[in-house]
């Protein structure tokens, strides 16, 4: 048996005016505390239990807080904080109901304070009801929930933990490592080594890069327009169906990614570890933009999720320099244009070599070299690779303090 984690996303349902208010003021209040506790350089949880006690917040949100902060200032050397952190609460402080019989059957109890608890509908994603009925019924274990706001509508995110059948039992030394680079030009891209070591049957989602970088840009450009006009509401309605293009083109290519390692004897899928991502990368302020904006994580746990549940096992490892190594030699080079590598040794073989590619199978060699490490998620605590810290499509234009949530049905 393996141990699957996933996250499962629902939709509060239009709030009343008196649950949206509840909803901000648990927002503030918690990004205040956080914010608090990070800039105090709180190491240990009970210096970050010194710093958030006194705010009116759950004892659930309190409790994610003391873990999450000194994660970020020791872990994770986090050297600022974003401003739009969803609220995280402990996997006690939600409760799920379920009433069959009603249109909207699950409910959601959300904590406030200690002394008060939002219930509310919830529509959850369609695909993942098999997961939620396997939570209501005590089949799966709840992990940690994040709470937040995008385009004036709330949404819940709840990490669950299920075993799922192995279909293998080969060793790791005997397994196919199959490097999977995920970038911007080409969204996805996998290579593997053959018996011999060298490179063999890469696969380049270059034309999906163009398609999400076109709707991207379609969505801001519009969004800025209808925003003028003071059209907000069709800015929000055109927008979620831009996410669901993109989401579309996500699905297919993690889909697409599972079945070329399904084509490989013993295969192993490799990906690099982007455990919060959004405060371990800083390239400058442009390009973070546009990377945070990325479908880093959300293509990162869709493989996971889809590979797992085809009994495929998947490791990560430290994705430092991955782009930047020369796969023949090791030697450190360099990319003048975003889809060439260059090797800057002059006694290598490879002077030049498709840089995606060459990323993937640096990837994949840090498995053969026993460095990987299955990912783990313990006492409900969960990284970006479940969403939790993903943003939607960025504009490389787009104000760098307005982080936008997954939507909907992001996963």
């Amino acid at each position: 048996m393996t141990e699957l984690t996933k996250t499962l996303e629902l939709k509060l349902v239009d709030p009343n005016a008196h649950k949206r208010r509840k909803l901000r003021e648990t927002r503030e209040v918690y990004q205040q505390a956080l914010h608090d506790a990070f800039n105090a350089r709180c190491t240990t949880q009970t210096e970050a239990n010194d710093v958030v006690v006194n705010y009116d917040l759950s004892g659930y949100a309190k409790n994610a807080l003391k873990k999450y902060v000194p994660q970020l200032t020791t872990t994770y050397n986090a050297s600022k904080l974003h401003d739009d952190h969803p609220v995280r609460f402990t996997n006690e402080g939600l409760r799920l109901g379920h009433k069959p019989e009603n249109a909207i059957e699950w409910y959601v109890k959300i904590p406030h304070h200690e002394d008060y608890h939002l219930w509310m509908p919830a529509q959850p994603n369609p695909e993942q009801r098999d997961w939620l009925e396997a939570l209501n019924a005590g089949d799966a274990t709840m992990g940690e929930s994040r709470l937040f706001e995008r385009d004036g509508t709330w949404y819940l995110h709840v990490t669950a933990t299920r075993d799922v059948e192995d279909s293998s039992e080969v060793s790791a030394e005997e397994r196919t490592p199959i490097g999977v680079d995920i970038g911007e030009a080409s969204l996805v891209t996998v290579c593997h080594r053959d018996n011999h070591g060298s490179p063999t049957a890469p696969e380049l989602w270059a034309d999906e890069g163009k398609t999400v970088r076109r709707l991207r840009k379609t969505y801001f450009t519009a969004k800025r327009r209808l925003q003028t006009r003071e059209s907000k509401r069709i800015a929000e309605s055109f927008g979620d169906d831009v996410w669901r293009q993109i989401d579309d083109v996500f699905h297919r290519v993690t889909r697409e990614v599972v079945e070329y390692a399904e084509s490989v004897e013993n295969p192993v899928l490799v990906l690099e570890d982007l455990t919060y991502i959004r405060e371990s990368m800083d390239y400058g302020d442009f390009m973070n933009r546009r990377l945070h904006g990325w479908g880093f994580a959300k293509l990162h746990a869709q493989i996971c999720y889809k590979a797992v549940e085809k009994g495929i096992p998947v490791e990560t490892v430290n994705p430092r320099n991955t782009s930047k190594e020369c796969h023949a030699c090791g030697k450190v080079g360099y990319r003048p244009q975003q889809a060439t590598f260059k090797c800057t040794n002059d006694a290598c073989w490879m002077s030049e070599y498709q840089a995606d590619v060459n990323g993937a199978i640096n990837i994949a060699d840090r498995y053969l070299s026993g460095e990987s490490h299955s990912r783990e998620h313990t006492d409900g605590d969960d990284s970006a690779e479940d969403g939790g810290c993903l943003t939607a499509p960025q504009d490389s234009q787009a104000d760098a303090t307005t982080q936008e949530t997954l939507g909907t049905y992001a996963s």
